[in-house]
């Protein structure tokens, strides 16, 4: 277990060098919440907008093309004009809702209700509150300010496989192992990695060991050093993760517990460098300039009880 015994002294080498690079910069990481688009996710699966996409409007209410909403949670819609006014129409097995454009009441199950916003067309696209679509039709709405999320029903993250994702051979990947075998090992039982899965960003939230909400990239603001910024679902921190490069090499990397940011909501932001002075003192790893994102392929998650690797492909590598 020698590379795995030089990755645990890796967690003091990296508390001392955040200490010595970034200073008293820990105060400015806790504003940390996500700038990227508003997500609508149904029990747990993120909804695909192929076009038009959902947004906050002045009011603070998150609108969405009724389509692709709707059809997700099974309902029918249907468009009547007439008289110069466009209705619209959701009904499932249980419940019916009538809404039209330029108005922000609509009726529901026959019972007339205010949303305080106007439902709109844009871009040949009706857009309406999504709470008076989910909530017109049974379903369960939670705004996640922090990911800028919204949850219908449930909120339980899917496995990589029950999301209809299957794992595929190691021995393409085989090549960044060679110094690393300890990582085709199992921490948590006593079989060895013979498969990976690949997956995106996309496809998250998952489960692993715990539930893994997003992976962004973060850039401190006084030094601009570079982290990936993890929010997972725990009540200790988001494990450990690993770097395949283009330089046919691994990087480990271990949560910055200094930098560790709890929400308030049963999930924390934990952040991970880039660039480590561990790849040099612990692993020989001599860079000719400091690894960016872009010098990495995979980010690798340790720890779970999968018998495969799961390896997200780097959204931000480039070509």
């Amino acid at each position: 277990m020698k590379y795995m015994k030089k990755v645990k002294l890796s967690i003091l080498t990296s508390v001392l060098a955040v200490g010595l690079t970034i200073g008293g910069t820990v105060g400015n990481v806790h504003a940390a919440e996500s700038k990227g688009n508003i997500e609508v996710l149904l029990n747990a699966k993120k909804i695909s907008f192929p076009d038009a996409k959902p947004y906050q409007d002045s009011q603070g209410s998150v609108m969405v093309p009724i389509r692709f909403v709707s059809e997700a949670l099974g309902a029918e819609v249907g468009w009547t004009k007439a008289n110069g006014q466009l209705t619209v129409e959701l009904k499932n097995t249980e419940h019916t809702v009538n809404m039209t454009v330029g108005k922000a009441t609509a009726t529901i199950d026959g019972n007339e209700k205010s949303y305080g916003t106007k439902i709109v067309l844009q871009k040949n696209r009706t857009f309406v509150p999504l709470r008076l679509v989910s909530e017109g039709l049974g379903q369960t709405v939670e705004w996640d300010k922090i990911s800028r999320w919204v949850w219908i029903g449930k909120k339980n993250a899917l496995t990589l496989e029950e999301a209809g994702l299957k794992p595929v051979s190691l021995d393409p990947y085989r090549k960044w192992f060679s110094k690393a075998k300890d990582l085709l090992k199992s921490p948590r039982e006593d079989i060895n990695f013979n498969e990976v899965l690949i997956f995106k960003v996309s496809d998250l939230p998952t489960k692993f060991l715990r539930e893994i909400y997003s992976v962004e990239l973060y850039s401190e603001s006084k030094t601009n050093a570079s982290y990936l910024k993890v929010r997972a679902k725990t009540s200790s921190g988001s494990g450990d993760i690993f770097y395949l490069t283009k330089k046919n090499d691994i990087r480990y990397r271990n949560p910055m517990s200094s930098l560790t940011i709890n929400n308030g909501d049963g999930t924390k932001y934990c952040f991970y460098k880039i660039w480590s002075p561990a790849d040099k003192t612990l692993n020989g790893i001599v860079d000719q300039s400091p690894l960016k994102i872009q010098d990495i392929e995979y980010i690798g998650f340790y720890g779970g009880t999968q018998n495969y690797i799961p390896l997200m492909i780097n959204p931000w590598k480039g070509n």
